[in-house]
């Protein structure tokens, strides 16, 4: 063993020395000499991409953002909620983030602090349909079908055909009559 010890070594220095000169050989010096006949290389010509990197702009609440959507179409929602949490704290302007933080909220029976979230949503965007059908959704988990259908209603006033809040006032329906509440439509 002892002899075998330094013949290892021996070798591994040798391929070291082998590698270093294959290396060293490969290089070539490329310049013109005087009197070579030099054409310039052709560059193509560069395309504009869909985004350029100059106007890539990256937000503080973007990675907690995409990991609080992500957690939340799996159904995670206490991790949903840590993430927009996150995300609206790093930037407080961000209506997407206080949308997601409201409806995770929703989700795990937080609903005071869904309305504080939503309220800075109306608060940025104003009352868009989407929030409406959002804050129509809260109501119906929270079993207040009268203030839910309010909320689904004036959110299908101004988009009529959206089959995601026609959906909803029939689960609203459906709601109400497996709870033994009829209301009038």
């Amino acid at each position: 063993m002892i002899v075998r010890v330094p013949l290892l070594r021996a070798c591994r220095l040798l391929w070291a020395g082998l590698l270093a000169l294959s290396i060293a050989g490969c290089q070539t010096d490329s310049s013109p000499q005087p009197g070579d006949e030099f054409s310039a290389p052709s560059i193509p010509k560069v395309t504009a991409t869909i985004q350029d990197p100059d106007d890539v702009r990256y937000f503080p609440s973007d990675e907690p953002l995409r990991l609080g959507l992500e957690h939340f179409n799996r159904g995670h929602y206490g991790l949903s909620e840590r993430y927009f949490r996150d995300a609206v704290e790093k930037a407080p302007n961000d209506a997407t983030a206080w949308v997601g933080l409201a409806a995770s909220y929703d989700r795990i029976g937080r609903f005071e602090l869904a309305d504080r979230a939503y309220a800075q949503a109306v608060k940025l965007l104003g009352e868009t349909t989407d929030i409406l059908n959002n804050l129509g959704y809260s109501y119906m988990l929270r079993g207040d079908y009268p203030a839910a259908r309010q909320k689904f209603l004036q959110a299908l006033r101004r988009d009529p055909n959206n089959p995601t809040i026609a959906n909803n006032l029939r689960l609203l329906d459906g709601s109400g009559k497996a709870a033994g509440r009829g209301f009038g439509q």
